[in-house]
């Protein structure tokens, strides 16, 4: 398991930007400030690692990051546009356009096979189902499971389904890919497997947001966010 090579993206244009993102809840008379004034970008063709330990406010962040919540205060900018101005089903159709999830638990859906569970993200981007169906049997052939096209979620292993899920993210060919804990479920054999195909999608050119706080896994990104208490402690690049 190598370490990844960084893109030259130096003078690469920004993907998105966080500028002075809050995340209050409020529970009875108090409120908790679970981000408080986060300032970050995203280059086109990066590998960011986000690392922190549990409660330091990384998972609200990755919200944030793969737009599935909107900040209290703040602005968060993808390609120039404030996702804020955008209705929900703008920024559902944008998420889904832009933004290749992998997820610990997978999220697979446990009634639909494989080639199902990948091309259920192109059904809502109105994708002709010929297209859907040639899409999803490659990116499944790719993954190493065109013998498993047929199986559910529960015939098959956690390495497998993490393939699958990886698979899925790639349906609508993404430009970012946002990795939550992508090996948290998984023996290390698997986890190597399945951190390679990751290293793989950047060489290609893809933009690879990993949150993890695993330190073993930063060494494969080229930028690493450190969260902590809510704030960015500091950032290192490899």
């Amino acid at each position: 398991m190598t370490q990844a090579k960084p893109h030259p993206s130096t003078h690469a244009p920004k993907i998105m930007e966080l500028q002075d993102v809050w995340k209050t809840y409020h529970l009875g008379d108090a409120d908790l400030n679970v981000l408080q004034g986060i300032n970050l970008h995203i280059k086109k063709g990066e590998f960011v690692a986000i690392i922190g330990p549990s409660g330091s406010g990384k998972s609200t962040l990755m919200n944030m990051v793969g737009l599935l919540d909107t900040p209290s205060r703040g602005q968060i900018i993808i390609e120039n546009t404030n996702i804020a101005k955008l209705k929900e089903d703008e920024l559902s159709k944008l998420r889904g356009k832009k933004i290749g999830f992998i997820f610990q638990q997978f999220n697979l859906i446990p009634t639909l096979t494989a080639l199902e569970n990948v091309m259920l993200p192109t059904i809502f981007q109105n994708m002709p189902k010929d297209e859907r169906l040639k899409i999803a049997t490659s990116l499944l052939t790719r993954v190493g499971l065109q013998d498993r096209l047929d199986h559910r979620p529960g015939q098959l292993s956690g390495g497998q389904q993490q393939r699958v899920a990886i698979a899925r993210s790639l349906a609508n060919n993404p430009e970012i890919i946002l990795a939550d804990e992508p090996t948290g479920n998984l023996d290390s054999t698997s986890g190597v497997a399945v951190m390679e195909m990751i290293q793989e999608l950047h060489k290609e050119g893809k933009t690879i947001v990993l949150i993890t706080h695993d330190p073993r896994l930063v060494k494969f990104a080229t930028r690493v966010i450190h969260i902590q208490d809510g704030k960015v402690e500091k950032e290192t690049v490899n």
